[in-house]
């Protein structure tokens, strides 16, 4: 691929999710939105962060690796998180505590010394 068709995708892709981000906060600028869609709304921080777990719970080639730690870190992490975010409802929180649980279990005696 050439620079210049480098240069229009590049061009096309930021003009697009500027649209994208951009225009609904202008077009939506002082109107109420229904209470129905604002519900909805209220689902996707909890949403994105699913989904980002969701990678590591459900990879199948760790699954079937034979390493069971390397599936069973991953999945005590979210337990973790799932009690903290019981707890807490902090989406902050959980994200805190799943990364350092994460990585204690992961990489936990390079840690200790």
């Amino acid at each position: 691929m050439s620079v210049s068709d480098f240069l229009i995708v590049f061009g096309a892709c930021a003009l697009t999710m500027l649209a994208c981000r951009v225009l609904p906060v202008f077009l939506l600028k002082g109107k109420q939105l229904p209470e129905t869609m604002v519900r909805a709304l209220n689902f996707i921080p909890p949403a994105a962060f699913a989904a980002l777990v969701a990678n590591d719970l459900f990879n199948p080639e760790k699954i079937a690796s034979g390493d069971v730690w390397s599936w069973l870190a991953p999945l005590l992490a979210a337990i973790a998180v799932m009690v903290v975010g019981i707890k807490t409802k902090s989406l902050a929180w959980c994200i805190l505590v799943g990364v350092c649980a994460l990585a204690v279990l992961t990489y936990g005696p390079a840690f200790v010394l």
